[in-house]
């Protein structure tokens, strides 16, 4: 596995917590991806996304807020705490970039922590071409002087925006490309047929800790405390010659839906990644019991048309390891959910995660699977002479006189039944099983819609 291959420009956002990087980071880029709120350290993993201005490309970058004061800063830390690994993912992405906007905020006016960040930086770089200094939160003209104290940081003039209302953030596009000068024909951060993986489940059930197991290093920050990735994460990979956007989410509860704040919109945000998400890694931790949170997840990915595979985590916790007996009791948990491969891996010790890119690379040709017309006929021919349709209501058996693919990724199906007749739900689940063991689509619900329709010469179906 490698990262994704690029020759964009590094633009990392970088100041003191609360002085408005992610609202910047979300007008520059034109996503609301990043979370914004008034609260200090709302951004703990770095937020990535690629901005194209007048035909030229380059990466950005969201750091979370550095908290410390720069002799802590400068210390070869012990990570433990979840502000220690914010602080040293945005040291990482400084060393890496091309150009820095040194972010400050002319409401709140020169503050010691600016001044000591400003310091760390030069230190750090020892050029400071490198760095723009952007004065924020200048709503209009009449404050632009008020950003004339910022000139006491010796980081240049400031460059006066509203990252909010946008004034001024078009003016400093010019100026971010002008520096970097990047590559017109630069590779895409995000490729159009890339396959979304959404990372999803419970709070602290391990989804974090089990992208980090999977990339086979720490791209997300993780911590025992719930709740500690709030927004959606992305990252890009290539597996096999396979662009995978791998995204982490912000754990899902029923407590977390009916609370106000960062939480539920982290979770709002869960949802909305995963309604654009082609495949769904369910996270569950086999240590515990299964809820019936867990089973409205499932619920959320079949209503969604996402693929589905079912990761029991923290397997090594297990003393006696019984696959059958605890494939069992999942299925029976997710009755809904049977064709979803199951997979026992533990993320702590990273024991058979490195198969999970195997399992979304088939479920992804599988998704992608068309069959053609003559296919399905006999593919019909031979299950019909296995089982005859059943009737839902009436004394006959319904005739089937056509069976196609109307769609694929994910596949849908449409059967033509005679305009009186009437066919039990359950054959419905009978064709949908037989096509699954003939054809393969693993892990991904199969849509059918039955259509009443007259019958046309040649299409009967025995």
């Amino acid at each position: 596995m490698k990262s994704v291959k690029n020759n964009l420009p590094l633009v990392v956002i970088f100041g003191r917590a609360n002085v408005g990087k992610s609202t910047l980071f979300n007008r520059l880029t034109e996503k609301n991806q990043a979370l914004v709120s008034d609260i200090a350290g709302t951004t703990r993993d770095s937020n990535l996304n690629e901005v194209s201005w007048r035909g030229k490309k380059f990466a950005l970058v969201d750091t979370g807020g550095i908290m410390k004061l720069p002799r802590e800063i400068l210390a070869k830390e012990k990570l433990g705490s979840i502000e220690d690994k914010v602080q040293h993912q945005a040291r990482q992405y400084l060393t890496r970039a091309d150009l820095i906007l040194f972010l400050v905020d002319v409401k709140t006016g020169l503050l010691p922590m600016d001044r000591q960040m400003a310091l760390f930086v030069k230190k750090s770089l020892k050029e400071t071409k490198k760095i723009i200094l952007v004065a924020n939160k200048v709503d209009n003209f009449r404050q632009a002087p008020e950003s004339a104290e910022f000139n006491k940081l010796s980081l240049g003039e400031p460059f006066p925006i509203s990252a909010a209302t946008g004034a001024g953030t078009g003016d400093l596009l010019d100026l971010i490309v002008k520096k970097v000068k990047p590559s017109a024909g630069a590779k895409n951060l995000l490729p159009e047929n890339s396959t979304r993986v959404c990372i999803i489940g419970k709070p602290n059930v391990g989804k974090s800790s089990l992208l980090n197991s999977i990339l086979g290093y720490e791209r997300v920050i993780v911590s025992p405390e719930p709740h500690t990735t709030r927004e959606p994460q992305d990252t890009e990979i290539i597996y096999e010659e396979k662009p995978i956007i791998l995204v982490d989410t912000a754990g899902i509860s029923k407590k977390g839906t009916k609370t106000k704040g960062l939480e539920k919109h982290g979770i709002m945000k869960s949802l909305k990644a995963l309604e654009k998400s082609d495949i769904a890694l369910l996270v569950i931790d086999i240590n515990e019991d299964i809820t019936h949170q867990d089973a409205k997840l499932v619920e959320e990915i079949v209503e969604r048309k996402a693929s589905l595979i079912i990761i029991a985590n923290k397997w090594d916790l297990i003393a006696k390891k019984d696959p059958k007996k605890f494939t069992n009791y999942i299925y029976g948990s997710f009755p809904f959910a049977t064709w979803a491969p199951i997979h026992f891996t533990s993320a702590l010790t990273g024991s058979k995660a490195n198969k999970i890119l195997d399992l979304i690379l088939e479920i992804d040709a599988g998704r992608k699977i068309i069959l053609g017309d003559s296919q399905l006929n006999k593919f019909l021919l031979k299950i019909v002479k296995i089982h005859l349709p059943a009737r839902g209501k009436g004394a006959r058996h319904p005739h089937i006189y056509e069976f196609k693919q109307i769609e694929n990724n994910p596949p849908k199906f449409q059967l033509r039944i005679g305009a009186k007749d009437d066919l039990h739900f359950s054959y419905v689940r009978f064709i949908a099983n037989r096509l699954r063991e003939k054809f393969g689509f693993l892990g991904t619900p199969i849509s059918i819609e039955v259509d009443k329709g007259r019958k046309t010469h040649g299409q009967h179906r025995e």
